[in-house]
């Protein structure tokens, strides 16, 4: 198998495994109503217009044509590196398919509905981290990876 395609399809794995858990949590919860699974840990409904963290959430509706043009831009570029990768980047290939998959599942939210559906809720000693989705955890992993493979010159996956 090529490395290209087996790299689009981890993107397109995680693209599919993202709106398949959105249209599950959309579905399911009642919005705003946390449900308890650990206690450190909720399931909870909310839709983020914003970007991280609600970043520019209540900017008027701007944003939603901004972050679109945005994730579509780096989605297309994302994607042009991956074809161009060589085959034995392989830390490297991984770590823009993660982001790959992830701001694709962000823009199909966004195209869509005009907001991003979250639904993990982590919390602990009544502070709650910000709610986020499957797409939001891969781009952040694969944010770790590309700073690994750039810490360790590209010889950590290989």
């Amino acid at each position: 198998m090529h490395a290209i395609t087996g790299r689009l399809g981890l993107a397109l794995l995680l693209l599919a495994v993202d709106q398949a858990t959105k249209l599950w949590a959309a579905g399911t919860l009642d919005y705003g109503m946390p449900v308890a699974v650990l206690p450190f840990f909720n399931l909870t409904l909310v839709h983020n217009t914003g970007a991280a963290f609600s970043f520019l959430a209540d900017a008027g509706g701007w944003q939603r044509v901004f972050f679109i043009v945005v994730s579509g831009v780096v989605s297309l570029v994302l994607a042009v590196w991956l074809w161009r990768l060589p085959r034995d980047a392989r830390l490297l290939g991984i770590a823009l398919a993660l982001v790959l998959g992830g701001a694709l599942g962000n823009l199909v939210d966004r195209v869509a509905y005009g907001y991003v559906i979250d639904f993990l809720d982590f919390h602990a000693a009544g502070w709650h981290w910000p709610a986020f989705n499957v797409a939001d955890s891969a781009i952040s992993c694969g944010v770790v990876l590309l700073l690994a493979d750039g810490l360790f010159g590209g010889r950590a996956g290989r």
